[in-house]
């Protein structure tokens, strides 16, 4: 009897986790989605340093009597970020474009006939008429599958944002963390970025591309009313994992 709490968790879980999302729902009814509070990157708790293969950082050589400072553009200081907390402008722009057709198409038939004409004498004490001995199983199957999937899709995302340098990689590279809310009206859009760059990709007005970016993270969605309505229903999306047909 005590074991029955525990083989009924399995059942319990969906339904409680189910519940946690409709509460998020239910506490916002009637405001809008609210904007994350400004906080450190790197004390995020899924938030882990970086490590990257590459040479020692070096020192740039010091040139005595000269103007010229060495990894500048310019007499003037450099303005791009190097440092851990510096600033960078991302150009996010991103254009993909897929399609993919797929057909399968199977059919089997199946005749199965098993009889026993003979067995040690006692066939005519088993199989009483009507029943044929030879005839003992007789068994027809049929199966036809035909699947037929088409998928078009066109992704494009065009916008800047500005990430910060949370570290500076052993070869002189930066990791960037970055992350921007926008809400109109009740909805709530949301863009986070990560990724890895290099010093010289960096452009004299210190935005870089983000297809420059090594292990790149780029997550682009919202909350609100809308993203709402364009997800299934929890009954949907239980009924399509548990259902085998």
């Amino acid at each position: 009897m005590r074991t029955r709490p525990l083989r009924l968790l399995p059942l319990l879980l969906p339904a409680l986790l189910a519940a946690c999302g409709q509460a998020e729902r239910l506490a916002r009814v009637g405001r809008d989605p609210p904007l994350s509070e400004l906080a450190d990157p790197t004390r995020d708790p899924n938030y882990r340093p970086v490590t990257m293969p590459g040479p020692g950082l070096r020192e740039a050589p010091s040139n005595n009597n000269s103007l010229w400072r060495p990894g500048s553009r310019t007499f003037l200081r450099d303005q791009r970020a190097s440092q851990v907390g510096d600033l960078i402008t991302v150009l996010v722009s991103i254009q993909d474009t897929a399609q993919l057709n797929n057909r399968t198409q199977r059919a089997r038939v199946d005749s199965d006939t098993m009889g026993i004409p003979q067995f040690f004498g006692l066939q005519t004490r088993w199989f009483a008429p009507p029943a044929v001995p030879a005839t003992l199983v007789d068994t027809n199957g049929a199966q036809t599958t035909d699947g037929d999937g088409k998928m078009n899709r066109t992704d494009t995302v065009t916008l800047r944002l500005a990430a910060t340098i949370t570290q500076v990689l052993a070869n002189g590279n930066y990791v960037l963390s970055g992350k921007q809310e926008v809400r109109v009206n009740a909805e709530l859009r949301e863009l986070a970025l990560q990724g890895v760059i290099r010093p010289q990709d960096i452009a004299s007005d210190n935005t870089v591309r983000h297809d420059r970016l090594a292990e790149a993270r780029i997550a682009y969605g919202g909350r609100g009313t809308l993203s709402d309505l364009q997800k299934p229903r929890l009954g949907s999306q239980l009924l399509d994992i548990f259902l085998p047909f």
